[in-house]
């Protein structure tokens, strides 16, 4: 694990470039943009998607994916819906056995696939590894204390990687759950949203928190029902995350919710904004999963109706407010 590749040089695709050469690991990161490309060499600097961050000069920046693909491990860092385009790229560059760390949060729209179901259509010959949780791109490139799960069903390959990755002040904790990984991290974006929302709209913190639970056992239901294990949703990168990214107007899920709460158009919204956000894109992707696995997910399909469906917010809230009574559990 000396060499290790960065698909994606966006702000966590450069954190996790940074993070991966603090462990003392020779680094190249591929960048669409040759802009960028031309920055981080020139100038160690990526201020198109991480500003304010010096990069180590030893981090090299390519937009050849031969060169990338030439590694111990890949991170795989592209936004979710177009994880499975950059890897039929990689395709006739990559070796069997390399390991591919997925480092998106998502489910794909076109055909509800995870994200390492994308990734093991286009790569067979990858072993397939997660990297999920609560983690601000920023933080992480600044070196603050941060805790994630590195899930990964071959043990001693989790280990070689959490040894390639793991820094004093990154610290990736082991798990074999794919998917329950997976989930967390896909649908945590899309309750962020619901959020945001209820921060916009004044609804108050007792509603916020009753949100983030029910929330957590929904996702945690479409998790099991991809195979993952309860357990996991109550770590890292199922709790951990669904805390952070739905408690900070740093995250870009939680403050679009909090400005549709406040009225704004959603087209307004994106229309500002330069990263992409996970989650709207995610909302009608679980809904489409969850359908076809027969999962109740009240509070996604809210989002998902706001988002996808031309429902108004109020009308939102009050479906949700207007269900039945019921026990409590996942």
């Amino acid at each position: 694990m000396k060499r290790i590749g960065v698909v994606g040089a966006g702000a966590w695709g450069t954190a996790l470039a940074l993070t991966a050469r603090r462990a003392g690991r020779d680094v190249v990161l591929w960048a669409r943009e040759a802009s960028v490309v031309e920055s981080v060499n020139a100038a160690h600097l990526n201020p198109e998607f991480l500003p304010g961050v010096t990069l180590d000069p030893a981090i090299r920046a390519t937009g050849d994916f031969a060169d990338v693909a030439d590694a111990d491990a890949v991170l795989l860092v592209p936004p979710a819906q177009h994880l499975r385009v950059s890897c039929r790229a990689l395709a006739p560059y990559w070796r069997a056995g390399t390991p591919a760390v997925i480092c998106a949060k998502g489910i794909e729209l076109a055909t509800c696939a995870t994200m390492a179901e994308a990734v093991a259509a286009e790569l067979p010959g990858a072993v397939i590894a997660v990297l999920s949780g609560p983690t601000f791109a920023i933080e992480v490139a600044r070196g603050l204390p941060t805790a994630i799960t590195l899930a990964c069903a071959d043990p001693a390959l989790g280990r070689k990687l959490v040894e390639a990755l793991g820094t004093a002040s990154f610290r990736p904790y082991l798990s074999d759950d794919l998917a329950g990984a997976q989930m967390g991290g896909a649908v945590k974006n899309v309750l962020a949203i619901a959020c945001g929302i209820v921060e916009g709209r004044g609804l108050g913190d007792n509603a916020r928190a009753a949100l983030i639970t029910r929330g957590l056992a929904e996702l945690t239901r479409l998790a099991v029902a991809k195979g993952g294990r309860p357990e996991t949703l109550m770590g890292l990168s199922g709790l951990g995350d669904l805390i952070l990214t739905a408690s900070s107007t740093q995250s870009r899920n939680y403050s679009l919710g909090f400005a549709l709460g406040q009225g704004r158009s959603l087209a307004a919204i994106l229309a500002e904004r330069h990263s992409v956000t996970e989650g709207v894109h995610t909302a009608g992707a679980v809904m489409d999963l969850a359908g076809r696995l027969g999962v109740e997910m009240p509070i996604c399909a809210g989002v998902d109706a706001v988002i996808n469906r031309g429902v108004g917010l109020d009308e939102a809230i009050a479906r949700l407010l207007s269900r039945p009574f019921r026990a409590e559990g996942i």
